[in-house]
């Protein structure tokens, strides 16, 4: 008994008190502190507490110390079973050793077998290179498992100190990162290296911080401002999710009238078709609670992603915004969007589209980034969701834009639109500039025939009752019966079965 207790003293010293000290100095909590606070109160246990290297090189054969570089262990957030690890910088500065490696996967197998969320609070200076290839095999360890269980299990990483090298595809792997500002820090390749290498002088957080990460790249989905924030938040994105890709997503009790109607969305689209307007009020005027855990806000914020509920059931949202860029669709955006698509597809929770899209952007640069493939993705994700689908069209919906925001030829389910609604090939103005440009020119009053031509070419092609009356939109609706017409929509979607073709994998635009 008294070796055991011992062991665990030893064991909850992590690297001793000077280094405990050090972080605390720092602003920062330790491994255990961590999990403790993002778990339920006095719910956590730990497991493999005292695992230890087996390398005796290096002088390594006497600095052994229970628990090694890696807390993991399971517990609950509000009452639903979770796995979770940090590593422990405080312990040969978090380094992955082939005992913290096998640790880790062991917790992996774990979440994976029972089908629980996962979340890694990543704090490590990376591979413990006096365990030279034996480092490296345990990262593969831990990415197999990653994309095993991809689909399967939310998992979720939050990035809270630095995390270089290989140690980045974890992370990046898994469905959400969060990222610590001023603290964590992702990159294959530190600034030292990228000085020497391309003569570039860059800091570590330009180079692979929070802001960098959440705004540049896209790899992270959240930067937050502190430690104890970024738990909270972690907390709070778990209410919306199932525990697996089997169960359905947590239902709550709705206090929000399903009945409500906001008159105020009956005038939120200028008169000019050519005008901004806030999408997110939209979305939060038809909410429950308007209350919306919107994702990647830095990244290509021409695209809104976020999870809210409806009815007290989760929905993913997905919505152009038109105050950014006039809502038009790129190569960020595009990408943005279809991976939260796949991810709400995989975990069974429905799909809110809104609709105010130009087009895709044009110009040089999106052709030579890629954005045919990038565009290819959102269609491709869209194409393959099985989840409940239904779309709002709030004003424009043009060309490639209106097939690839859930169009009824990609599989939505039911599609509404708003009498602002502009359904065409293109824009009027831009459609007769092609058309009638030499029965403008040839005009005795060019401005005036202009003027005709865009009148009558709105109303043959560009609205949405010339839509509904081909069936491509099952119903125009007023602004203000958005929210319980999308209720009802969703209640009568509740049952929704459809399965893809029996396949290995599907071989998307990655």
């Amino acid at each position: 008994m008294s070796r055991l207790d011992d062991l665990r003293t030893e064991a909850l010293k992590g690297g001793g008190e000077k280094k405990i000290q050090k972080r605390r100095e720092s602003g920062k909590l330790t491994a255990r502190e961590r999990l403790h606070l993002l778990l339920d109160t006095d719910t956590f246990h730990e497991i493999g507490m005292l695992v230890t290297h087996n390398c005796y090189d290096f002088g390594m054969d006497g600095k052994r110390i229970p628990g090694d570089g890696v807390v993991t262990g399971y517990g609950t957030i509000h009452g639903r079973n979770v796995y979770a690890y940090a590593e422990d910088f405080t312990i040969f500065g978090g380094s992955l050793s082939k005992a913290v490696a096998d640790k880790i996967s062991r917790i992996q197998d774990l979440a994976l077998k029972n089908g629980s969320p996962i979340i890694a609070i990543k704090d490590s200076g990376g591979a413990r290179i006096q365990e030279g290839v034996n480092s490296l095999a345990g990262y593969g360890d831990i990415f197999f498992n990653n994309v095993k269980a991809s689909g399967v299990i939310p998992q979720i990483s939050a990035i809270m100190g630095p995390c270089a090298g290989g140690a980045v595809y974890s992370p990046a792997l898994t469905d959400f990162v969060f990222m610590v500002d001023h603290s964590g820090y992702m990159f294959l390749t530190g600034p030292d290296v990228i000085r020497e290498v391309t003569h570039e002088d860059v800091t570590f957080e330009e180079l692979g911080g929070a802001v960098a990460h959440s705004t540049k790249s896209g790899i992270s989905h959240f930067a937050v401002e502190s430690e104890e924030k970024c738990l909270a938040m972690i907390r709070e994105l778990l209410t919306y999710l199932p525990q697996n890709n089997i169960d359905d997503p947590p239902q709550i009790e709705c206090i929000d009238s399903i009945d409500r109607s906001d008159e105020s969305l009956d005038s939120i689209v200028p008169s000019d078709s050519s005008r901004p307007y806030d999408m997110m009020t939209v979305l939060k005027s038809v909410v429950d609670d308007g209350a919306i855990f919107e994702i990647q806000s830095g990244f290509a914020p021409n695209m809104i992603i976020g999870l809210a509920r409806m009815d007290g059931k989760p929905v993913g949202l997905v919505a152009n915004q038109p105050a950014v860029l006039a809502g038009v669709l790129d190569t960020l955006s595009s990408a943005k969007a279809a991976r939260f698509i796949r991810f709400c597809d995989c975990f069974n929770i429905p799909l809110l589209v809104f609709e105010d899209a130009p087009g895709f952007l044009p110009g040089v640069d999106q052709e030579h980034a890629g954005v045919i493939r990038e565009g290819a993705k959102l269609l491709f994700a869209f194409c393959e969701a099985t989840i409940p689908r239904i779309t709002v069209v709030t004003r424009k919906a043009f060309g490639g834009a209106y097939i690839a925001m859930n169009s009824k030829n990609i599989g939505a389910d039911i599609n509404f639109a708003w009498p602002t609604g502009q359904i065409a090939v293109m824009g009027a103005k831009g459609a007769v500039k092609i058309l009638f440009k030499r029965d403008i020119a040839t005009d005795e009053d060019p401005e005036a025939k202009r003027q005709l031509l865009i009148d009558e070419y709105n109303e043959k092609f560009s609205n949405p009752f010339v839509s509904a009356e081909m069936g491509f939109i099952d119903e125009v609706i007023k602004p203000h019966e958005t929210r319980p017409r999308l209720i009802a929509a969703l209640r009568t979607l509740s049952g929704k079965r459809v399965s893809n073709p029996p396949k290995k994998h599907c071989n998307g635009p990655i």
